[in-house]
């Protein structure tokens, strides 16, 4: 079965390694095999990781487009060690994440670090409230 994506007009999709740029109207895709789709929403700069979380999210986006992923593991299972050591809360969203990648399904785990770096916009928010009372 196929992905079916709308594009709106000047939207860009990363398919592999190549970056498509829509042109001025919107646009269906139908996209068969086994390529690395991302939508332009969905692509994290490494200058726009500036948290812990999103530097996982990065990571982990990293391993997804990667033709070698396993290159990544080393810096992003440091990097979990010393966030779930600062924030315990954050083991349950590793586990999820560390299943997933390691089932070698990346796109799943990218979606549940979004849910990370949720999680820790929260944790950030509560710190800020307690040092304003």
């Amino acid at each position: 079965m196929a992905l079916i994506i709308d594009l709106k007009p000047g939207e860009k999709i990363l398919i592999g390694t190549a970056v498509i740029t829509n042109d001025s109207q919107r646009t269906r895709l139908h996209i068969s095999g086994d390529a690395a789709i991302l939508r332009e929403k969905d692509v994290m700069k490494e200058e726009d990781a500036t948290s812990p979380a999103k530097k996982i999210y990065f990571l982990v986006q990293c391993m997804y487009l990667a033709s070698d992923p396993k290159i990544y593991f080393d810096k992003y299972f440091g990097l979990i060690r010393e966030m779930q050591n600062a924030a315990p809360t954050t083991s349950l969203f590793f586990m999820k994440i560390n299943d997933m990648i390691l089932e070698g399904s990346y796109y799943k785990a990218m979606k549940e670090a979004r849910e990370l770096i949720k999680h820790e916009e929260e944790l950030i928010e509560n710190v800020k409230r307690q040092s304003a009372e």
